[in-house]
């Protein structure tokens, strides 16, 4: 019986959709915000993150005994790190309004959530069709999709960040608390971005 061949475009698309469930998860948990409900919400985040570690540490394994992988070697290890960073980033967010007791969101945090989301819902659909990049008609723009999001983000996190250190420099607990959870949100998506410029590249070198 011939040997099934390990997926990794598969692969990808499934992490790529734990970061899209887990984005979709951290702007519910938000825009509904329940303090209370926050432990439950972080035990279906965190099954999550362990199913793409799992979907990850396939891809490694498979790769280490694979003797013609379908793209580079290091393009796969690359975009399958870049794709785990994002649902360890957003688990990270969810993470910190437990830790940090928070019981309010302020708005530009709620942007922040909405721009994650929008940004891994992209990204999910590029990677869906990264498998057909030679002949897709709709790659190109849900990379470009991901990369707006990325600069609309940056622009609610540099005017949030200064809003903070000058309205309520009088309260330090705050001020520490929300700029980390401010550079937390916008890490996730530079991940989402570091992700579709990974697929870029690939692109590039294979055409």
């Amino acid at each position: 019986m011939a040997k099934i061949r390990f997926n990794y475009f598969d692969a990808f698309e499934h992490i790529a959709q734990c970061a899209c469930r887990e984005a979709r998860m951290l702007n519910e948990i938000m825009t509904d915000f329940s303090h209370a409900d926050l432990p439950e919400q972080l035990v279906k985040m965190h099954e999550i993150e362990n199913e793409a570690d799992s979907e990850n540490h396939q891809i490694y394994r498979h790769l280490a005994n694979e003797f013609v992988p379908p793209i580079e070697r290091e393009d796969i290890v690359t975009l399958a790190q870049n794709l785990d960073n994002i649902v360890d980033y957003i688990e990270g967010v969810a993470q910190r309004l437990y830790m940090f007791d928070i019981k309010e969101i302020p708005e530009p945090a709620l942007q922040m959530g909405v721009l994650i989301e929008k940004s891994s819902v992209a990204l999910a659909e590029a990677i869906k069709d990264f498998r057909n990049f030679k002949k897709s008609k709709t790659l190109d723009q849900l990379l470009i999709t991901v990369n707006d999001s990325e600069e609309e983000a940056d622009k609610i996190y540099f005017n949030a960040v200064r809003d903070i250190f000058v309205e309520c420099k009088d309260s330090p607990l705050y001020v520490m608390t929300w700029y980390d959870l401010l550079v937390g949100m916008e890490r996730c998506v530079d991940a989402t971005e570091n992700a579709a410029s990974t697929v870029s590249t690939i692109i590039m070198k294979n055409t």
